[in-house]
């Protein structure tokens, strides 16, 4: 059988300049083919300008009340001249969004007080957390007590995506907003106002289970002092 070989023609190349960066860099799209070595610009055109992403940031410092009056988180003025405001902090925000995701865990159709506190323990940075756990009052206790007192769910069953509150939980963060406005002191209302309000409810899942892990009233006067901390800790 014959030999057949290839020989290799010459191909005529042609060099080819990089482009020039447009006036304006910021608004032009620079990229790199696998082609070419040099960048490419792309710069908008009135035609086909190029997409802009924009994000959007929503602050929330209100959790759900049952006092309409409250729709509106208007600063007040304190008993020392200060001002207050009706407002949560970041970690009580975050909290309550937590015990929300615990309530669907467990596929509870609302949620209760004994998930608002499940969601102080996942937050675990507050003052609140950090006195329960030093108490030995743990998110695994606080589940397993809640699963024993308050039951599983069919697993069939689908909470929804915002469980709403029970009338003790709803309670609790009213309590919580009514005494730091009595208290009159500058700041936020924190996860342990939010805490202490739960021990305010004495039939609730949450008292119950706090009470069956060694929170008493004592536990409550210490925690109270530490109210304003995680204010202090927001703004440092």
């Amino acid at each position: 059988m014959a030999a057949r070989s290839l020989s290799l023609l010459p191909v005529a190349t042609k060099s080819i300049a990089p482009l020039s960066p447009p006036s304006n860099p910021r608004a032009a799209l620079r990229l790199r083919s696998s082609l070419f070595a040099a960048p490419i610009f792309l710069a908008p055109s009135p035609v086909f300008p190029l997409p802009i992403r924009r994000s959007h940031a929503a602050v929330v410092f209100m959790l759900p009340t049952a006092k309409p009056e409250r729709a509106s988180a208007e600063k007040k003025p304190s008993n020392g001249g200060g001002i207050t405001w009706d407002r949560w902090s970041s970690r009580a925000i975050k909290s309550f969004g937590m015990a929300e995701l615990e309530a669907r865990k467990l596929k509870y159709p609302n949620t209760g007080t004994e998930a608002l506190l499940m969601g102080i323990l996942v937050e675990g940075t507050s003052e609140a957390a950090k006195f329960l756990r030093a108490n030995g009052i743990s998110l695994f206790k606080v589940r397993e007590e809640t699963v024993k007192l308050l039951g599983k769910s069919d697993m069939f069953v689908f909470s929804p995506e915002h469980p709403p509150l029970t009338d003790p939980a709803q309670r609790a963060l009213d309590w919580a907003v009514d005494e730091k406005l009595k208290s009159g002191e500058d700041g936020e209302i924190t996860t342990t106002h939010m805490l202490l309000g739960i021990w305010s409810e004495k039939e609730s899942a949450g008292y119950k289970i706090l009470a069956s892990l060694g929170f008493d009233d004592q536990k409550a006067t210490e925690l109270a002092k530490s109210a304003n901390k995680d204010f202090a800790m927001n703004h440092r």
